[in-house]
């Protein structure tokens, strides 16, 4: 069974969409279902991290940086 929903979006929001969905020959709404379809399939990551990421978590915990320290040195290594 096909229930309808409304979406609200900017003018030019939809106008994209229409495009997008003209050239792949599908309608708007076949997008939006295959769009949620895919999130449904995802798996939830359940807030797991990559293990190069995992095992740096941490390492400057306790060394005193802060936001602007950091920014100091990004300025200093790329400017």
């Amino acid at each position: 069974m096909n229930t309808k929903l409304t979406l609200r979006m900017e003018d030019g929001l939809v106008r994209q969409a229409k495009r997008e969905a003209r050239r792949r020959g599908k309608s708007v709404s076949q997008m939006v279902a295959e769009y949620f379809r895919s999130l449904a399939r995802r798996p939830d990551s359940g807030g797991t991290l990559p293990p190069v990421t995992a095992s740096l978590m941490g390492v400057l915990k306790g060394r005193g940086l802060s936001e602007p320290d950091h920014k100091r040195h990004l300025r200093e290594k790329y400017l």
